[in-house]
């Protein structure tokens, strides 16, 4: 396929030198983070003011627009610290100043709007003005000055009860106590790897290092059970009261708004638009997948009643939840022969960041340089400068933070901590993000291992780095991953591809004791692998989104009950009695509200743009990826989503290859290329 026009030989330079500057902090005390952000707090209140008090002959693109755009330049690119008190007082700096700063340009007969004439100004700075607009009228200001007062006032409070509703998870310390019979099928690294109680048993917590290998491998039902309860119980009576508060408040905003519903709220800046468009999309993905859900169920029960028949144990004639992720383990590992713990011993952390980094560089035209004595907040942290490789400017720095400790953030993410844009002097700032993960440790006795799911999820969040980095808008508003919430993930999802292509496994594997590379034979099972229960795994994501667009579209709707009853609806498979999965779900209460379905809308877009250029013209085909960094990367949020896909893809984005790659027919569809 010939590049599209719009991409081929679009430049990637800066528009004005970078100053390489870092302006994060790990070496503050409480004291000092509190006073920095009340320092912050008033210097922007100061320019919001300077806006909103000036004359109308006075007003201009630099004292209304570019002066705004400074302050949160200023705001976002100094300290940045993870206390809850910072981040309240943050949240509500920043929820104040927005209500301060737009005012001046919704205010009804000051004529602002007018005065900053849309025909002079840039496209993105049109957008921006564009979008402040939108975002005053999303804050009421539009409204009555006692409206206003009682949205800002939810608004504190809801973001008050997400920090809450999170902190709990990350800081659950439960574990429970097994014997090494209890434990059966674990390997003997994953035993080593645990603490032991007063009684020698094996502490296993509900951290995800813990957690999925044992759903995986453990073939002790009982055990599995115990587990798999007491994750989805974690937080349980704490967190049940916040996210009904929350849901509550949430709707109540809304309403204030005019919007008939929360997700109608959170949608109206997506690519969907309307909760409506959701249910339609979900609906009919289900109704598609469920067939395949069926077989995909029948196997399972063949293969958990041969087991119990084989161990002696009783069979129910049903799946349950603690069964799911140890049976579709079984299936890849019967039906696919693929090994998952002979797998993981070709997957030492080590290689595969070394293997990473070394194709993000060569897709993208980068250069990575590790910082040996960098400061960092922990010591198994790392930090690397990021070039430009053809220019050798330097576009930004990240940081990776690999392994579990007490009270870290327990999930894998990408956190933008210093925005790449232009600074007031026309300079431009550096990028910083960085990378969290959650992979077992090292020990003196054992390298890290990953599974191939986990080398799956770090593709994914070091793609989200990269569109941080890699990001040249003007705008801070609209830097790095600041899209559309219905397409932010489809970069990263895009590039999960390359740990199902056998080049990229080949160059992020070796064995950890011989060196040795996957065996020609493991990775073609590995990659047949692939459409493995695709039907459940996705069926299960559409139960996550219809409950959360459930909970933002129906006042009424309890979420255990409605947990319970889309798993056995949809699924097929009833969720553990007792137990509040939605409780525990961080989604919920990390700004997916009503947009958890926006993993499989973004999934359209992202298997589009992988089977449509990369697989056609080559996963490691420099070119392809230079398109890719300047059409889908580049802009951040500058440009409509839309608008960057037809650019790379040469036509408009359609679903075939999403719905085929799934196992699914599609009518008149070209079969995906091999």
């Amino acid at each position: 396929m010939k590049p599209p026009a719009a991409c081929a030989g679009a430049a990637l330079d800066t528009a004005a030198p970078c100053p390489v500057v870092n302006y994060l902090r790990w070496d503050l005390s409480a004291q000092q983070i509190g006073e920095l952000t009340v320092e912050l707090m008033e210097q922007t209140k100061r320019v919001y003011d300077r806006v909103g008090s000036q004359k109308l002959e006075d007003v201009s693109y630099e004292s209304t627009l570019k002066a705004l755009a400074d302050v949160e330049v200023s705001y976002t690119g100094k300290t940045r610290a993870g206390s809850s008190r910072t981040l309240t007082l943050g949240k509500r700096a920043s929820g104040d100043g927005f209500v301060c700063a737009y005012i001046f340009v919704l205010c009804p007969g000051r004529g602002t709007v007018e005065k900053v004439q849309k025909d002079s100004l840039r496209p993105e700075a049109r957008r921006y003005l564009e979008r402040l607009i939108k975002l005053g009228r999303r804050n009421g200001l539009h409204l009555p000055e006692e409206t206003q007062e009682k949205i800002k006032g939810i608004k504190k409070k809801l973001s008050l009860l997400c920090i809450d509703f999170n902190k709990n998870l990350n800081e659950d310390t439960t574990s429970l106590p097994f014997t090494r019979e209890e434990l059966g099928g674990l390997p003997e690294d994953f035993l080593n790897s645990l603490e032991k109680t007063d009684n020698e048993k094996f502490k296993v917590t509900l951290k995800y290092p813990h957690y999925f290998p044992l759903l995986k491998k453990c073939h002790v039902p009982e055990t599995r059970r115990k587990v798999e309860a007491a994750f989805n119980c974690r937080c349980k009576e704490e967190n049940s009261a916040i996210l009904k508060e929350l849901v509550t408040l949430r709707a109540q905003k809304s309403s204030l708004l005019g919007f008939s519903t929360h997700a109608d709220y959170v949608l109206e800046m997506s690519m969907a638009k309307t909760s409506q468009a959701v249910a339609t999309f979900l609906d009919e993905l289900a109704q598609k997948l469920k067939p395949l859900g069926e077989q995909e169920r029948a196997v399972i029960l063949e293969l958990k009643k041969a087991e119990c028949e084989a161990r002696g144990l009783d069979f129910d004639g049903r799946i349950n939840a603690w069964d799911m992720r140890y049976y579709m383990n079984q299936v890849e590992e019967t039906r696919y022969r693929v090994d998952q713990n002979l797998l993981k011993e070709y997957f030492p952390t080590q290689a595969v960041t070394r293997g990473l980094l070394g194709i993000y560089q060569e897709l993208l035209g980068l250069t990575f340089d590790l910082e040996e004595h960098a400061a960092v907040w922990h010591e198994d942290v790392k930090l690397y400068s990021v070039r430009d490789a053809a220019s050798g400017t330097v576009i930004g720095k990240f940081y990776l933070d690999l392994y579990p400790r007490e009270g870290k953030y327990g999930h894998a993410a990408c956190f933008g901590l210093q925005p790449g844009c232009l600074r007031q002097d026309g300079s431009r700032q550096i990028a910083i993000a960085a990378m969290v993960a959650n992979f077992t440790k090292p020990t003196p006795d054992a390298p890290s291992l990953l599974q191939h799911d986990e080398v799956e999820t770090y593709f994914h969040e070091f793609g989200h780095v990269m569109h941080q980095l890699c990001s040249q808008a003007e705008f801070a508003m609209f830097s790095g991953t600041h899209v559309e919430r219905d397409f932010v993930e489809a970069p990263s999802q895009m590039l999960e591809n390359w740990v199902w292509e056998r080049e990229p496994l080949l160059r992020m594997s070796r064995h950890h004791r011989t060196g040795s590379v996957i065996p020609e034979e493991l990775l073609e099972k590995l990659i047949r692998s692939r459409q493995a229960n695709t039907g459940l795994f996705n069926l299960r994501q559409i139960v996550l989104a219809k409950v959360d667009q459930a909970l933002h579209t129906r006042m009424a709707a309890d979420p255990a009950e409605e947990y319970a009853r889309l798993c056995q609806e949809i699924l097929g498979v009833p969720a553990t009695p007792g137990t509040n999965m939605p409780a525990t779900f961080g989604h919920l209460a990390g700004g997916y509200d009503a947009q958890y379905y926006g993993y499989l809308w973004s999934e359209v877009y992202s298997m589009d743009m992988f089977h449509t250029r990369f697989k056609r013209e080559g996963v490691l085909n420099g070119k392809v990826g230079m398109d890719y960094r300047s059409c889908i990367l580049r802009p951040g949020g500058s440009e409509d989503a839309s608008v960057m896909l037809k650019q790379f893809l040469g036509r408009d984005p359609k679903q075939d290859a999403f719905l085929l790659s799934k196992g699914l027919h599609v009518e008149g569809a070209e079969p995906l290329a091999c």
